[in-house]
């Protein structure tokens, strides 16, 4: 059952990525291009499966188009602060003493800080571009893996086939790439998995709020914060864009949750 479950979250995370890679061919519409005409046209008008906003644009092409920009974010943000997070870890963890206690140190102090409050303020001053979205997110993702290295990392330095390797003279690096890091990807695999959904999230929450990528370009966000002056009228401009939102974040979350459980030796022995 739970190998059907990573299989489920995986397919369905993989037929969200591809729908919004094939978004032109799919939608058939410009997600930009207004047409007054045709505004608030509900679902299942000619041409336009889940109708058009206050503006007449295609509310298919624009949630599809939309997913680009937040799978972007997630993925590449959350993908970025694995590296930074393993490899801090790895020297935290692996070789202690003063490595530890500055990189340990600096996580703590990352985590009491409000790193919402730092991305508002970035991002009013900034503007809410792409790659400025994911410097942002990447610095507010790195403590989770560094921490889950770190701990691995220690326990891994003490283990007796890596003081095996230590006494048969194995380089430091050899070690690391033989016998650590293997050891520890499998929970940052899923610790990647939980930080794409709740990058996404928090990339929705942002373009919301106006800080996001900048309108016309669609995200899912900004797709939620320009429908909400329709809800009675045209209550499909949000739904679509709220549906895909909820739908991603849950089947990574899921997908996280069924790796866990899979990669948990001590629950699938049971």
């Amino acid at each position: 059952m739970k190998r059907i479950g990573v299989w489920v979250a995986a397919i369905g995370l993989l037929l969200i990525v591809a729908a919004v890679l094939l978004a032109g061919p799919i939608s058939g519409h410009d997600p930009v291009a207004q047409n007054l005409a045709h505004r608030l046209l509900p679902p299942g008008s000619e041409g336009h499966l889940l109708g058009t906003d206050d503006k007449g644009r295609d509310v298919l092409a624009r949630t599809l188009y939309g997913g680009r920009i937040s799978l972007l974010v997630g993925f590449v943000a959350a993908t970025a602060a694995a590296v930074v997070g393993i490899a801090l870890g790895l020297l935290a963890g692996y070789y202690g003493g003063w490595w530890d206690r500055i990189i340990s140190g600096l996580a703590d102090i990352w985590i009491a800080f409000p790193f919402l409050v730092l991305a508002v303020a970035t991002l009013a001053v900034v503007g809410g571009t792409v790659p400025v979205l994911i410097v942002l997110l990447t610095f507010g993702a790195w403590v989770t893996p560094t921490r889950v290295t770190r701990g691995l990392a220690r326990r891994l330095r003490d283990a007796d086939h890596v003081q095996a390797a230590i006494g048969l003279g194995a380089s430091d690096g050899r070690i690391l790439r033989r016998h650590v890091l293997p050891a520890v990807l499998p929970a940052n695999l899923i610790v990647w998995t939980l930080t794409v959904g709740t990058l996404i999230l928090i990339e929705g929450g942002l373009s919301f709020l106006g800080l996001g990528v900048r309108p016309p370009t669609p995200s899912w966000g900004n797709m939620l914060s320009d429908g909400r002056g329709y809800l009675e009228l045209a209550w499909w401009a949000t739904a679509a864009p709220g549906a895909a939102l909820t739908l991603t974040v849950l089947l990574t979350n899921l997908l996280g949750d069924a790796l866990r459980d899979s990669l948990d030796i001590k629950l699938r022995d049971r």
